[in-house]
């Protein structure tokens, strides 16, 4: 990450294009300076001016709102000047070439919310729940995006880092005073302390995988033979006809990518080419983008057609997986990872299926979810769809999680290891030494999730993924 500076940063806070109204954001020191140049006036602090943009000929370029925050009352820390114009892009570039010619650079991707983490307005956390806010695919996502901005996710970060340097208080006064009568090892209270912090800690990993969730959502792949009815159940899940569905095997040629939610859960569903042998090098590239994708699915649905079984029984679906020919020889044990698979039985109208009771089938001892559904008629849906909530284990119900990205649950998971490895130690009789280095680690590892312990290196890589303008 490039060193801070007192630069004056701008640039044009909203997406480009016709709009009703635009916004070009200023901050640092020369905010003030520009202020007046572009206004003809002093700007008072937090007070909606309604005037003319100048340019360096006095002449009119728009009309609009000025707002000016002196610091430290404003989002980044410094002084901020935000001018609301009108939303064409011809105006907008005009407005940011006299502000640059005033004495402005442009701000790099994420930089005022940088600035605002720098000068201690806000936490890591915060800041890239700033960025998740803007990118959240459902409601869900959103409102767990606001309490991380509003400091749910690093009050609970918080409270563990205070509990874990009490703990480490005593643990490290027993080291610095070995030969007074403090036996911490004896000492219930040290023990019961770091196993409170370790359910805490296993409650806000809980909520923080969930708002991974909200925030990642999961991949799902839907795969099978020709004409099994994979285009009609991206049309069915989606509720929109993105799929030609025709009766001619192989219409499918590529890859197509919806994104539905579940009760707040994204789904990005994957229709792919139908798995056979084929001559045609088109449809061969198919398939092959078709196997690429499942490699990479969170879960397989494997669709096939019912109205080839004779009943829906363990014994005829094993049948018609056994005659299941794949591109290359493949098994399917071989192509699909049957752990994240389901076998969804498409067609289910065409035959009798009232005296079914299959919802799973067994192969090497792993027992693989059976669904049964007509994507032409739509039904049976609802049970697909709790399966792929149950599968990742996603609640809708849970409303306090909070977003949360992949390196939380990484540090979050570090914590808990050597908070159980502190606890291992306090049991065995270990050395003081090694109990102690096991909490300041865990401390160390908390820290990083709200940029108290964070490498520049990273920093920048956040803030690199933000949009120009915040």
């Amino acid at each position: 990450m490039p060193q801070f500076d007192t630069d004056t940063i701008c640039a044009i806070a909203t997406s480009p294009g016709r709009s009703g109204v635009g916004i070009v954001r200023v901050s640092g020191p020369a905010a003030s300076d520009i202020a007046k140049h572009i206004l003809g006036l002093t700007p008072k602090p937090r007070y909606a001016h309604y005037c003319d943009f100048l340019d360096q000929n006095q002449q009119t370029i728009d009309q609009g709102i000025a707002l000016f925050f002196d610091n430290p009352h404003s989002f980044t820390g410094e002084d901020v000047l935000e001018l609301q114009g009108h939303g064409g892009i011809h105006v907008l570039q005009s407005i940011l070439s006299r502000v640059l010619n005033l004495g402005a650079r442009l701000a790099r991707p994420g930089e005022f919310s940088e600035r605002s983490f720098i000068n201690n307005k806000i936490d890591l956390l915060q800041a890239e729940a700033i960025a998740d806010l803007i990118d959240a695919s459902s409601q869900q996502a959103a409102r767990s995006a606001i309490r991380t901005l509003q400091g749910e996710f690093s009050k609970k970060i918080h409270k563990l880092v205070e509990n874990l340097v009490k703990c480490r208080v005593n643990v490290e006064a027993a080291i610095d005073f070995s030969d007074e009568d403090i036996d911490v090892l004896s000492d219930t209270r040290v023990k019961e302390s770091i196993q409170e912090i370790e359910s805490e800690l296993d409650s806000t990993l809980g909520q923080a995988e969930q708002g991974a969730l909200l925030k990642e959502g999961i991949k799902v792949v839907i795969a099978g033979k020709p004409n099994a009815g994979k285009s009609s159940l991206l049309n069915a899940l989606s509720g929109i006809e993105s799929a030609i569905v025709t009766d001619v095997p192989g219409t499918t040629r590529d890859v197509l990518s919806e994104e539905i939610a579940i009760d707040g859960l994204p789904v990005h569903i994957v229709d792919t080419a139908g798995l056979r042998h084929s001559e045609d090098r088109v449809e061969q590239e198919g398939i092959r983008r078709a196997q690429q994708a499942i490699e990479e699915a969170d879960q397989i649905l494997l669709l096939l057609d019912s109205s080839k079984l004779d009943s829906i029984s363990e014994e005829a679906v094993e049948n018609l997986l056994e005659n299941f020919s794949l591109l290359n020889d493949k098994s399917i044990k071989e192509l699909f990872l049957l752990e994240n698979t389901a076998i969804v039985l498409n067609k289910v109208d065409l035959i009798d299926s009232s005296s079914s009771s299959l919802n799973k089938l067994t192969i090497d001892n792993i027992e693989i979810p059976v669904i049964g559904l007509s994507a032409k008629n739509r039904t049976g849906l609802d049970g697909l769809r709790e399966h792929l909530k149950m599968c990742c284990g996603y609640h809708a119900s849970q409303e306090s999680s909070f977003v949360a990205r992949e390196r939380h649950l990484l540090s979050l998971r570090e914590a808990k290891t050597l908070i159980d490895s502190a606890l291992q130690h306090l049991d065995s009789g270990s050395a003081l030494e090694l109990i102690a280095e096991d909490l300041r680690l865990a401390q160390s590892e908390l820290g990083k999730i709200t940029g108290e312990f964070t490498s520049d290196d990273l920093l920048g890589e956040i803030f690199s993924n933000f949009c120009v303008g915040k």
